[in-house]
């Protein structure tokens, strides 16, 4: 490589005697951060989603690639959060590709002293296996008078603050279903 290759491939250099005397775009470019394409470019499929951290609902875009999440990042066209996101928001990635991520349930069973790491089709199993049981164990047809209750009270809902309307709206009708009466939800999207 000679002095004059050498200069000639100096950002200053580019800078100076290029299109771009700002420095701000090519000029500033090395070899190799012209060879990077970014991974929404090589992404098979985009998603919209809510980041689930708070209440606000910024809108974000997720890139997937071969079955997996390659990229989040913000939705400009959120009405909410027009692109941008908080750095918590930006961070979501890891929450789910992060390889420190729990993938099982720690549960201590009743008059235990130690937790245990259950899978997460078995906690879903013991979840449903108690709400049916608390269903028919605190079940009412009618009042004392005769009149039709057709309700339970062993069972309630609190949906959270990052559900939207529309699965709000669901979780309902679920419980409506159910018999529940005590539902509520805290939607702020």
């Amino acid at each position: 490589m000679g002095v004059r290759t050498w200069i000639e491939g100096w950002p200053v250099y580019r800078q100076l005697t290029g299109t771009d005397p700002l420095g701000r775009g090519a000029a500033a470019q090395s070899r190799r951060s012209r060879e990077l394409t970014a991974r929404t470019e090589t992404a098979d499929s985009m998603a919209r989603s809510v980041c689930p951290y708070c209440a606000v609902g910024c809108g974000q875009r997720i890139f997937v690639k071969d079955g997996r999440v390659v990229q989040i990042e913000g939705d400009p066209d959120s009405p909410i959060s027009k692109g941008r996101l908080c750095p918590k928001g930006s961070a979501s990635k890891s929450l789910v590709t992060s390889d420190r991520r729990v993938r099982t349930v720690l549960y201590r069973r009743p008059y235990g002293t130690d937790w245990e790491e259950l899978d997460l089709d078995t906690a879903m199993d013991m979840i449903a296996d108690r709400v049916l049981a608390a269903r028919e164990a605190t079940w009412e047809d009618a009042d004392d008078e005769g009149r039709p209750l057709n309700r339970t009270l062993g069972i309630s809902s609190l949906g959270g603050a990052t559900l939207d309307n529309e699965e709000n709206y669901l979780i309902k009708k679920l419980f409506t279903a159910l018999g529940a009466i005590q539902i509520e939800n805290q939607a702020r999207i």
